[in-house]
Order: C-alpha cells, then sequence, then structure tokens
C-alpha cells in the first residue's frame, strides 16, 4: 500500500457527499480535525481482525448493531447505556446459541453520516437538499438548516469520543458482569408472551450455576465481568474520515482513526469511487453492503482492491437483499467468492432490504420480514455449505415504535406514539432481544444439523 496516500480519494468520482459551500471554513476544520488525537487505536483495530478473521472460520460469530444515524440532540449517557445493554443482551444469548465467542461492534460513535436515495425532499410543494445526517446538516426542514456546515465534524467528533469514553467504561467497570446482563434477560423472558424463550434462558440459567458450583466463575472472573467492545459507522464523508487518518508507527499502516471498523454503502461501493479508494488503504477491518444491484464481476474487483493480499477478517460482505430475495441473489455472490478463493465474513442485514412505508404514513419495518430474510441467509448458507459469520442490526435501547410486529406485535396505529428515528425506523429493545432469541435457534438449528451429517 506504498502508493496510496489518504488524499487520494479526492482524485476520484465521489456520490453521496456534500458540496460546502465555504471552502475556507472546510480547509479549517479539517486541520483542526487533523491535530486532534484518533479516536481508536491500531492495535484495537488489528484485534478486531483477528476476531473476525475467526468468524470467517466459523469460530466466532459478529454482532454488530446500533443506530440508523446517530444524533446530537438526542446524545445522553442513557441512550449510550441503554443500547450498550441490549447489546451485550444479544450477545449472550447468541453466544449460547452459537456455542462460539461473539463479537460485539456497535453502530456508534461515529454513524453521524447518511447516504439519501434523492438528492432533494419536497414537502408541501416546497422542495430543499436531503437532511444526511447531523455531521452534515440538520433536519429541520428549512433552507438555512439543510445547507453542508462544516463545524459539525468537530461536534460529531466531541461526541464520538465522549461515548467510547462510557462505552470503554462501562466494557471494563463491571457493568458487562455476565451474570448481571443475564438477570436482564431473564426479566425479558418472565411475561407470557415471552414464553417460547424461557427454555433457553433456563439453560444459560443453569450453564451459569454450574460454572459457579464448580468454582470456574471466580477462576475467570476478569472475562465474566468485562467485554471487548468495538464501534463501527459507515465511511460516508470523507473529509471527516482522512483528518483522523493516522500512520501507525509499529506496522507502517495507516489507520482510518474515526472507528474500529467502517463500512462502505450500497450506495458508494462504484469500485472506481472515492469511498472505495480511501476504504483500499487503511489497515481497520472493512464492510462492504451487497445488494440486488452486486454483480459478481463487481464484487471479484472490490474484493481484489479491498483486500488484495486475501487478509482473513480484513472483508465483511454485508449482504442486504429484501426477505424473499436472498435466495435470488445470495447464492451467485457466494459463488464469485468461492471461485476467488477469497477469505470474507459474511453477514446479514435484514434492515435494509425490508423498509415498507406504513399505511399511517411512516416510514417501518415488519419484523416479520427482518426475521424472515435471517432465516432465508441461514438456510442459503446451509444449502452452499458456507459460513454465516453474523448479523447487522439498526437497533436501540429505548422503548420506541419504529418497527411493526415483534412480541408486543406493534401495529401500523402504534408508530405514532414513539417515533424517534431522524432516518430509518429502527428495532426497539424487546424486538432487538427477540431477535437475538429468534437467531440463536437458526445456530441451534445450523449447529444441530451440522452434527447430525457429520455422524452420517
Amino acid at each position: 500500500m506504498s502508493e496510496w496516500q489518504k488524499t487520494n480519494w479526492r482524485n476520484k468520482p465521489r456520490v453521496q457527499m456534500p458540496d460546502y459551500l465555504d471552502q475556507e471554513a472546510l480547509n479549517a476544520v479539517e486541520s483542526q480535525l487533523s491535530n486532534y488525537p484518533p479516536l481508536v487505536f491500531a492495535g484495537e483495530a488489528r484485534n478486531l481482525k483477528a476476531k473476525l478473521a475467526a468468524a470467517s472460520r466459523g469460530e466466532a460469530f459478529l454482532l454488530q448493531g446500533g443506530d440508523c444515524a446517530e444524533s446530537f440532540a438526542q446524545f445522553s449517557a442513557d441512550g449510550i447505556r441503554d443500547t450498550f445493554k441490549v447489546m451485550l443482551q444479544m450477545a449472550m444469548v447468541l453466544t449460547f446459541g452459537a456455542k462460539v465467542p461473539v463479537i460485539k461492534v456497535g453502530r456508534m460513535a461515529g454513524q453521524f453520516a447518511k447516504p439519501r436515495s434523492a438528492p432533494t425532499e419536497t414537502v408541501d410543494g416546497v422542495e430543499l437538499p436531503s437532511y444526511r445526517g447531523d455531521i452534515i446538516n440538520d433536519l429541520d426542514f428549512t433552507s438555512e438548516a439543510r445547507i453542508p456546515d462544516p463545524s459539525k465534524m468537530l461536534q460529531a467528533y466531541t461526541q464520538a469520543a465522549a461515548t467510547l469514553n462510557l462505552l470503554r467504561a462501562f466494557s471494563t467497570g463491571g457493568y458487562a458482569d455476565v451474570h448481571q446482563v443475564h438477570s436482564w434477560t431473564l426479566g425479558f423472558t418472565e411475561g407470557e408472551k415471552a414464553s417460547r424463550y424461557r427454555e433457553m434462558a433456563a439453560r444459560i440459567s443453569d450453564a451459569l450455576d454450574f460454572m459457579s458450583a464448580a468454582g470456574l466463575d471466580s477462576a475467570v472472573s476478569h472475562d465474566l465481568r468485562t467485554v471487548d467492545f468495538y464501534t463501527s459507522h459507515e465511511g460516508l464523508l470523507l473529509e471527516y474520515e482522512e483528518a483522523l487518518t493516522r500512520l501507525d508507527s509499529t506496522s507502517g499502516n495507516w489507520l482510518a482513526g474515526s472507528g474500529h471498523m467502517i463500512w462502505i454503502g450500497d450506495r458508494t461501493r462504484q469500485t472506481d469511487g472515492a469511498h472505495v479508494e480511501f476504504c483500499r488503504g487503511v489497515l481497520n477491518p472493512i464492510g462492504l453492503k451487497c445488494g440486488p444491484t452486486t454483480s459478481a464481476e463487481d464484487l471479484k474487483v472490490l474484493m481484489a482492491k479491498l483486500n488484495p493480499e486475501n487478509e482473513a477478517g480484513r472483508l465483511t460482505l454485508i449482504a442486504r437483499f429484501g426477505a424473499g430475495s436472498v435466495g435470488d441473489h445470495l447464492p451467485r455472490l457466494i459463488k464469485a467468492v468461492e471461485e476467488e478463493g477469497a477469505n470474507v465474513v459474511w453477514s446479514c442485514d435484514p434492515m435494509h432490504g425490508n423498509t415498507i412505508k406504513s399505511a399511517t404514513g411512516y416510514k417501518t419495518r415488519p419484523f416479520d420480514s427482518v426475521l424472515r430474510e435471517v432465516r432465508e441467509f441461514f438456510e442459503v448458507h446451509a444449502a452452499e455449505g458456507t459460513i454465516p459469520g453474523g448479523v447487522h442490526f439498526e437497533m436501540t435501547g429505548q422503548d420506541v415504535t419504529e418497527c411493526t410486529g415483534g412480541l408486543y406485535a406493534l401495529s401500523d396505529e402504534d408508530l405514532s406514539s414513539r417515533y424517534h428515528t431522524a432516518c430509518d425506523p429502527r428495532l426497539n429493545a424487546s424486538q432487538s432481544l427477540e431477535l437475538a432469541f429468534l437467531v440463536a435457534e437458526e445456530l441451534v438449528k445450523r449447529r444441530t444439523d451440522g452434527a447430525a451429517v457429520a455422524a452420517q
């Protein structure tokens, strides 16, 4: 990568990025950010890459989840804690199902910019530039609010730093104790509607009780009280990404210092585009969203560009096709990967292909469609003999009403009561944990089926 420079992307076609009107102000912000400490460190990114390499072999499982788009206005310690708490609960249930370590990666501390389906939006006959996330412009529907403001990058950095600080404290300060996490999960399964999950929760309790009786939990108490938690976001705003990119003195490679893992969206994965050019040169694990329009030929080019050394754990392919369409697209992409002999982690994003408009006018995602896409993802991998390495959800620890269905059967009429997202609908805490139980059932089924095949 010696020929790569962090500014190279500026010579490539750019999409889904703002045109700043005040170049002098933009230059000043970039200069200021370039002097700030990186938010993450190269050793952390390498550790995550090693864990993802294990996921590519079926020896670990990736849980990636968090906000659609982090908000400046809704930023709070309670919000960070609640999402972190649900992620821990989901991870515990998935660990039991997969019988392998679960890699916990939040869509947090950097998920501020959003690609949009159109550059403008119209309300009551008034057309304005689209809202692109708090790091770029404001949600208010006024011409002034929609002007890209480079100073918002500084606020995003400050919020990301504060978020990371709290996440690190939660991860190592006892809040993540496995017994405490399980007690939260038991509260979820006590209700009559959650009876189907009670048996799995009871089996987790039995496992923890056995460890305690055997004296194992005291012997490994540090591991049971702390977790490794990583951050990720879509590397969309490249001025911000470049300003936080640092040279790693131990390896001589470049680190995207904005987060442990960054991904390229389905709208920005052009093989000759700015986003691929930037991401190919940093040492971080990279995610690549793969939608229905991803061709096998493009995927082969992208894999060669983003992971030329075919390094395990470097590249995660995040499949997002929509319920009912996984079988139409995933097998041909798996074939492309197999033909290249590429090392990848396969992850399922069942959110972005299942967005609809409700009868009441709200953008939503039916829980049943989300679950169906996850099941189809596992079914295709079982048929192809490949490894389903992870899941990727837009979710929150808050009690929002943004996705319909789930344990409490949220309806279209319920959406208006607590619809808080600035962009896309998120699973709430209950739906997230329910989905973890359902994914765990798929993992148990896969493990059981695999054992049966091996025994024949």
